[in-house]
């Protein structure tokens, strides 16, 4: 039973052999796209209107010459993006030497020695010391791949250089958009805090005139403790402003590595209106789902290389060159010397070696194209939420200053109303804490509507 089982295994070797062998001798799976588990449509987006815009390249689409100055010295500084750029030369690196194993190494070897055999050793019954010295051109352990294993493993190495390359390409748009954003979130912030700072003024002066008309009876104590409370309010946003705009400018100065001086805030440049097209543009304009699909054309290549271990392995080991027992004599006439070794090695037991190896490349490849698509997926996901959020910040922002105006009017309404002796003191402090709010709640949908932009620009790839 024994030998019957052993017979089958050698034919089934024999028959792989066979068909690697008219196969081409590459036991590398054919690389097929994963088709994109995506809706063929953005949320929104009509059929007739899908042409994308073509995306403008950083410089054009963030026109602030303050923003533009921070975004080059990140690009030049920050220390994130230099240990990036680190890690992929370390993988372009680890790609030639994989490339390297597919041609021969040839060295240049010269040797000599000498030797002093004792006399109950030496042949001739007498002590005996020799020398002998070698000079010769060698090739040591070359595989001939005849199944592609090496260039398996070397294509292997460069798809992840590329994926490596194309991380890189990732991280530096997101970091863009970081800087971007962290720009635009100072200049929020900077101008709700000269908002409060305006109101906060504009209350204390009121405080001091509701305590003459105290003094004078024509208020009351109830009317000086709510002008009170209301220009303390103030004052706690205020100097809850002011912390967030000294975090954000920190984070401002991390971000470009600490290499400038952060200009003074001023107002920027809108940014431009752009269209998303088909989910395909996101396929090809994203590097991190190049770099997803990169990984996954490496662990293809890796499962070839599994493959490729089960079959004969040929190395070829050779040098030629002179020998002599006399340095002076090494190159004379009849001092050639050569030695070819080829060498074949063929698995019979491993305990499940390559058997368990091939099956971690296959459920590596699986993960891989999961993770291709769940890359796809987010890619989709997160141009659709800016897309939706780009939408609603547009419904939000004319809502908002609608609302700022309504309130100011309202204030002066009530202002004078007051003034009339119509209405209470406490309704002009309702009032102006309604505007003072519906000021702070503009600036914050600015800046947000600003976000949402840049986060459709990262979306859909831009950055370069």
């Amino acid at each position: 039973m024994t030998d019957r089982r052993f017979a089958a295994a050698r034919l089934r070797l024999a028959a792989a052999f066979a068909a690697a062998l008219l196969a081409g001798c590459s036991l590398v799976p054919d690389y097929l796209r994963p088709a994109a588990p995506v809706p063929a449509q953005f949320p929104g987006i009509e059929a007739e209107a899908s042409e994308a815009t073509a995306l403008p390249v950083w410089r054009d689409y963030f026109a602030d010459p303050a923003l533009q100055r921070l975004i080059e010295a990140a690009l030049e500084h920050n220390r994130d993006l230099k240990i990036a750029l680190a890690r992929v030369e370390e993988a372009r690196a680890l790609a030639g030497i994989a490339r390297a194993d597919r041609f021969p190494t040839l060295e240049a070897q010269a040797t000599g020695n000498r030797t002093r055999t004792p006399a109950d050793l030496s042949s001739t019954g007498a002590k005996r010391t020799s020398s002998r010295y070698d000079a010769a051109l060698s090739l040591t352990a070359f595989e001939l791949d005849f199944w592609g294993r090496v260039a398996a493993l070397s294509e292997a190495a460069r798809a992840q250089y590329l994926a490596s390359d194309e991380a890189a390409r990732s991280f530096r748009i997101g970091l863009i958009g970081d800087v971007a954003n962290t720009w635009y979130q100072r200049l929020e912030l900077a101008e709700r805090e000269r908002l409060a700072a305006e109101t906060l003024k504009s209350r204390r002066e009121s405080l001091e005139l509701t305590r003459k008309r105290r003094d004078a009876g024509l208020a009351g104590a109830l009317d000086v403790l709510a002008a009170e409370s209301l220009a303390e309010s103030v004052r706690v946003q205020w100097a809850e402003l002011k912390r967030q705009r000294q975090q954000t400018e920190n984070a401002l100065r991390l971000l470009t590595g600490m290499a400038v001086t952060l200009p003074q805030p001023e107002q920027a440049a809108p940014l431009a209106e752009l269209a998303p097209g088909l989910p395909s543009a996101v396929l090809l304009r994203r590097p991190d789902v190049r770099a997803a699909e990169q990984r996954l054309i490496a662990s293809n290549a890796n499962v070839g290389a599994a493959r490729a271990v089960f079959f004969p392995r040929i190395a070829l080991t050779a040098n030629f060159g002179s020998a002599s027992s006399a340095l002076s004599g090494l190159f004379d006439s009849g001092s050639e010397a050569w030695l070819f070794q080829p060498v074949l090695k063929l698995p019979l037991f491993d305990a499940g070696r390559n058997r368990a190896n091939l099956d971690l490349a296959e459920a590596r490849k699986v993960a891989a194209v999961a993770d291709y698509e769940k890359t796809v997926q987010q890619a989709f996901r997160e141009v659709a939420d800016a897309l939706a959020a780009e939408a609603g910040y547009r419904e939000q922002l004319a809502a908002e200053a609608a609302n700022l105006q309504a309130q100011q009017a309202r204030l002066q309404r009530v202002q004078a109303r007051a003034e009339a002796g119509i209405a209470s003191y406490l309704e002009v402090l309702d009032a102006g804490r309604e505007a003072f709010a519906a000021e702070q709640a503009l600036a914050a949908a600015q800046r947000q509507a600003q976000g949402a932009r840049i986060a459709l620009y990262k979306a859909l790839g831009g950055g370069d």
